[in-house]
């Protein structure tokens, strides 16, 4: 159950940061109610997620570099931003780092 609220904590910040993207610097009012519903999701299933017992290194580390990693890849397909090969490395080693850190939280 707490990966599950963490994957839609990622998810919801993920989205409302991709809204925000497309608001054009909230000068498209329509994506407003996405952002502030997204942001106050995510934030509220974190601490949810830290209510549960997961650690805050743990928790935030996961939900911080994947939500980085998602940002750049979906914006890259979403909306045609620039996604360099050291921006790939960069998004592998964020994968890697977060493996560790699972695994690691594990022992």
């Amino acid at each position: 159950m707490i990966w599950l609220l963490l994957a839609l904590a990622i998810g919801s910040e993920v989205t409302a940061t991709l809204s925000l993207r497309a608001s054009e610097g909230l000068r498209r009012k329509r994506w407003i109610p996405v952002i502030v519903v997204g942001y106050l999701a995510a934030f509220t299933l974190l601490g949810t997620i830290l209510a549960l017992g997961m650690p805050v290194g743990v928790a935030y580390g996961i939900w911080a570099a994947a939500g980085v990693a998602l940002t750049a890849v979906l914006g890259r397909v979403i909306f045609k931003d620039h996604f360099s090969l050291m921006m790939a490395i960069g998004v592998a080693l964020i994968a890697a780092g977060v493996a560790m850190i699972e695994f690691g939280g594990a022992h």
